[in-house]
């Protein structure tokens, strides 16, 4: 939302003496696409649905099959959803297969009046795709939260220089409501950990290699 009304840009011009220079566009009946139906995919996609979006849905076929349970339109494939979004958002885990799968011909689809959304991982992102992508108007805009190198310090990342790209420092997840519950979570895996009762294990193979003093 505040890439598509350009709140950060008339901020900063009202703060420096101007008023609005620039005339954003509205979310309802846009086009929304979702690439990418896990855990935050089905938030956005609820959100997208409360702002009037028209959602669309391109994931894996377990996801494809959710979103359908939930009346979300599924995509014909994801270079559909690439050509059709007003707004594409990423919801993808970054994973060997996933590493750099969305490429410059992806980005090349979208329109020039379109927003491309990345908060999920940067890697997502074949590299220096979406710095060229922008350069060319396809897609017209970006907002990222996540960068290929953080963190990013005295703004050297190419992103943060254009024009069209809204920037924040990975702090999507970054809440005291976020962060109280998840430090937590960890004091408590440590502490079951070392009362010999390990919970949440994700290769419970590697236990009985570990040796105790």
């Amino acid at each position: 939302m505040s890439a598509m009304r350009h709140i950060p840009g008339e901020v900063e011009r009202l703060k420096a003496g101007g008023w609005q220079k620039q005339i954003g566009r509205v979310l309802h009946g846009r086009r929304l696409g979702i690439l990418g139906f896990g855990r935050i995919g089905k938030v956005v996609a609820g959100y997208g649905r409360a702002f009037g979006m028209h959602v669309a849905v391109w994931s894996r076929e377990r996801g494809r099959a959710e979103a359908s349970a939930q009346g979300f339109e599924i995509a014909a494939s994801a270079q559909e959803l690439f050509d059709r979004s007003d707004v594409l958002s990423v919801h993808l885990r970054l994973t060997d297969e996933t590493g750099g799968s969305i490429g410059r011909a992806d980005l090349a689809r979208m329109r020039p009046d379109s927003l491309f959304v990345n908060t999920s991982r940067a890697e997502l992102v074949e590299p220096g795709s979406l710095v060229a992508a922008l350069k060319a108007g396809r897609p017209g805009a970006a907002a990222v939260d996540v960068f290929e190198h953080e963190p990013v310090a005295g703004a050297r990342d190419p992103l943060i220089a254009l024009p069209n790209v809204l920037c924040t420092p990975h702090l999507g997840f970054v809440t005291l409501d976020q962060l109280d519950p998840y430090f937590s979570d960890q004091f408590d895996r440590v502490l079951a950990f070392e009362r010999g009762e390990p919970i949440d294990v994700i290769n419970p193979d590697a236990l009985g290699r570990i040796t105790r003093p």
